[in-house]
């Protein structure tokens, strides 16, 4: 058994002040307006236009993203309508290869202190459960059962890959949702420093949501 904390990889070759340039671009033409393109015009008209509330024009630009968490929180990632996906198949993938290293990973719970002995004795409870997970499925795939009839004992905090673009407009709406306080705190633990990344990155576009 592994244990791993979920991370992400931006898969996009991400150039902020290209990106509001060619935002910039695509917007001006609902004004007519290309005659007022500077070298620094861009950052203002996309904060002007998201201030506005045409975000449409946003739609012009997205970027891929890699995140590695657990099933449990994927599927209620996938709920993200305009959005493309691909994810690691239990159906096709046989953790008792080696490939795998012949275990099963999961994603630790952010959400218990193991500095106590409460916090202490949950993550006891669930490793164990995790451990016992992980041999019943190594036993069925022994007794001849496939790949896709096995995963139906695999867990929620199975680790798993899923590589997902969105245009900018769509990735707005996904932060606004899944950094705040009544998401679910596995969900924060990718998305804000996801959010805190596409700030680094990109100007503007992200500059008014907040964590």
């Amino acid at each position: 058994m592994i244990v791993i904390k979920p991370y992400f990889v931006i898969e996009s070759d991400v150039n902020g002040e290209e990106i509001l340039k060619h935002i910039e671009k695509a917007g001006r033409v609902c004004y007519k307006s290309e005659d007022k393109v500077t070298d620094n015009s861009a950052a203002d008209f996309v904060r002007k236009i998201i201030k506005n509330g045409h975000e449409a024009v946003i739609e012009h630009y997205s970027i891929t993203v890699k995140i590695v968490c657990d099933r449990g929180i994927t599927h209620e990632i996938v709920r993200h309508r305009i959005a493309s996906y691909s994810q690691e198949s239990t159906r096709y993938c046989n953790y008792s290869k080696d490939k795998f290293s012949n275990q099963i990973t999961y994603i630790e719970p952010c959400f218990w202190d193991t500095s106590t002995e409460e916090g202490k004795k949950k993550y006891e409870i669930w490793k164990n459960v995790m451990e016992y997970t992980e041999q019943k499925y190594m036993e069925l795939l022994e007794a001849g059962a496939t790949p896709q009839e096995a995963r139906s004992i695999l867990p929620n905090s199975l680790k798993t890959e899923l590589v997902m673009t969105m245009n900018l407009r769509e990735w707005r709406h996904f932060f606004k949702l899944r950094v705040a306080k009544a998401s679910h705190p596995q969900m924060r633990e990718i998305a804000i420093p996801l959010l805190n990344k596409f700030k680094e990155m990109i100007p503007v576009v992200f500059d008014d949501i907040d964590c």
